[in-house]
């Protein structure tokens, strides 16, 4: 819920520092959004160009910046408030629920299917098994302290996880059943990453309007000899998940 402005203006410095009127207007706006939480009000642009003797453009310009970077968002009429932080995935292969618990948040799962399928020619080769076996799919909508944070599908082959059917998921780790209950430890994934808009069916799952932008991951998990294990899509929320990445140039 947003939150009034009643202290945003005490933690505005006097004046902007020295410099290029939009970078100093940059890093106060970027020191504030640290020391607020989310849900509070940010000075209106009027205030900020009054304050600091600047042209609205020059205001409009970084708030436009930080609401497309998914800072803070905007509510007609009403104002400029700072956005629940983004969850980012680091470059090391873990669970949804290993990153959730490291983030400092309560991971949760809502399980939406469950059911046993034949492979179509696609997953068959996705998961290196025959047309027409069976596998297992599970729906779960992801949650991070009780928010939704991702829509996903994952498919399993029952021929080396015979009994998964039975697993209940509600508050399970694929990772930890994975590993406890059938002995599999999983080396390495394939991961593909699409930028999409969220579709009419997905946005209710995740609380946003259709159309939000969204991530969807296409992720091929193997175990330590390279067999498959899981294939699995999964629409993270674009305003609450991003991609941090760490490249070398060789």
């Amino acid at each position: 819920m947003a939150q009034r402005p009643d202290e945003d203006q005490a933690a505005l410095p006097p004046r902007l520092p020295r410099g290029p009127k939009g970078q100093a207007l940059r890093a106060i706006l970027e020191e504030l959004l640290a020391a607020l939480p989310p849900g509070a009000a940010l000075p209106s642009e009027r205030e900020l160009a009054d304050r600091y003797g600047l042209a609205r453009m020059t205001v409009r310009n970084e708030v436009e910046r930080l609401t497309a970077e998914g800072s803070v968002y905007r509510l007609h009429g009403r104002g400029t408030f700072v956005a629940e932080p983004r969850i980012a995935q680091a470059g090391a292969f873990s669970s949804f629920t290993e990153d959730m618990v490291a983030r400092g948040l309560r991971p949760g799962s809502t399980v939406t299917s469950t059911e046993v399928i034949a492979a179509d020619r696609f997953l068959a080769a996705t998961l290196e098994i025959k047309p027409g076996d069976d596998c297992f799919r599970l729906g779960r909508v992801r949650t991070a302290d009780g928010h939704p944070m991702a829509v996903e599908q994952a498919y399993l082959p029952l021929g080396m996880l015979a009994g998964i059917e039975d697993v209940e998921f509600a508050d399970a780790s694929l990772f930890e059943v994975l590993g406890e209950r059938f002995g599999i430890v999983l080396g390495e994934a394939e991961q593909r990453v699409v930028a999409v808009g969220i579709e009419a069916d997905e946005a209710p799952l995740l609380g946003v309007p259709e159309g939000a932008p969204g991530l969807r991951f296409h992720t091929l998990a193997r175990n330590g000899g390279g067999t498959p294990v899981y294939y699995a899509i999964s629409l993270f929320r674009g305003d609450r998940y991003e991609i941090a990445l760490r490249q070398t140039r060789e």
